[in-house]
């Protein structure tokens, strides 16, 4: 007879269905609680990425959301402290289909069970994400509860709990991520950047480091004054979650920054605010743009590239200044919303996806190398 071997994990994320994730337009689904013991309010969203789930825990554009993860095994390759894009997670709960509790890889230090155990955050599994998703898609994105504890809740009473969730473009969310103090990276001899953090991800920093320039990150809000006292050669404004209609009190950094003639880069929330800042609108998506696999046409040689793209507002096409030099230089291909602006009298990249990520796999990484070389002919001028 062979020996008993011991059951993985992964039995405890089965029935009872002792926990619910429940949305305010009346829906509830009922599944197993794991990670933190714990209730989450916040919005529900989903992300069509299949990998990196650590990735999105730790993406500070989730804060304040209920991420529906459509790919349907989560936690098989487990956590490790590589993974993070940030100092922490911020996602304020998480959905999936299977949580797998017993890890195979050979980078793994842990369950992502016990990764979201210890950072406080609620996550529901068994139950069926292609019909979230789908509800999402038709309802858009929602406010919504993840209830630990629901066998002795009634549905109303669920409903009214989800109704009463906040949403993050109702508050100030990139306040809660970002970083209060000024922060330096890299140590080669390359041109300085200034990184605006509205919640900037680790590998935005470290893919300018690989490069070999020098990294300064300062929260949003910081001055230009004491940015143009570090002695940039270029400014980046970083992604970051909520609405951008909420920011007006750092549209100064970017307007002086654009008005100095140093080169500007925008990625996701930073282009939305260069959009701001040039007399363009933003508008809330139905749902959101999360995953990696969005589709983007550059109109100005033709190339599609495949982008990792984490937002949930946009900017409208038609509401630039009929003066204005500004153009619309990448679409998206899915909804043809804008991914990117250009200005030939400015030097300035613009794009509303995440250039640091790899789904393409390294589609997008040349816009790094673009802005350096933005930044190396304005030094040849000056």
């Amino acid at each position: 007879m062979s020996a008993t071997r011991p059951a993985p994990e992964s039995v405890r994320f089965q029935p009872p269905w002792d926990a619910a994730l429940v949305l305010a337009d009346g829906a509830v689904f009922r599944g197993t609680g794991f990670g933190a013991n714990v209730d989450a309010l916040g919005e529900a969203v989903f992300t069509t990425t299949m990998t990196g789930y650590q990735e999105v825990a730790t993406d500070p554009s989730f804060r304040g959301q209920i991420v529906c993860m459509t790919y349907p095994l989560i936690g098989n390759y487990g956590v490790n402290p590589t993974d993070d894009e940030s100092r922490r997670p911020w996602i304020a709960g998480m959905i999936v289909r299977e949580a797998c509790g017993h890890p195979s890889n050979w980078r793994s230090e842990g369950s992502f069970h016990s990764y979201l155990e210890d950072a406080g955050i609620p996550a529901i599994s068994g139950i069926d994400t292609r019909a979230v998703t789908r509800h999402i898609r038709e309802a858009g994105d929602i406010r919504a509860a993840l209830v630990r504890h629901a066998a002795g809740l009634s549905d109303a009473d669920l409903v009214s709990m989800a109704r009463r969730a906040p949403l993050p473009g109702e508050g100030d969310v990139v306040g809660e991520v970002i970083a209060d103090e000024v922060a330096r990276f890299g140590d080669g001899n390359g041109p300085h950047i200034v990184v605006i953090d509205c919640g900037v991800k680790r590998n935005i920093v470290e893919s300018f480091v690989q490069r070999g320039a020098q990294v300064t990150v300062v929260p949003y809000g910081t001055p230009f004054a004491d940015i143009s006292a570090l002695g940039p050669d270029g400014v980046v404004v970083s992604p970051g979650p909520g609405d951008p209609a909420n920011l007006d009190d750092g549209l100064d950094a970017v307007n002086a920054t654009l008005e100095s003639g140093l080169p500007y880069f925008g990625i996701c929330l930073g282009h939305q605010l260069l959009a701001r800042s040039i007399g363009a609108q933003t508008s809330k998506l139905k749902f959101g743009h999360r995953g990696g696999n969005h589709p983007v046409y550059d109109l100005d040689n033709g190339m599609v590239s495949i982008t990792a793209q984490n937002h949930g507002y946009y900017v409208e096409r038609d509401s630039f200044p009929s003066d204005s030099p500004w153009k619309v230089a990448m679409v998206n291909l899915n909804d043809g919303t804008v991914e990117g602006l250009r200005n030939s009298e400015r030097a300035v990249i613009s794009v509303q996806f995440h250039p640091e990520a790899s789904p393409g796999p390294w589609d997008s990484g040349i816009l790094f190398d673009e802005f350096l070389s933005m930044i190396e002919k304005r030094s040849q001028r000056v």
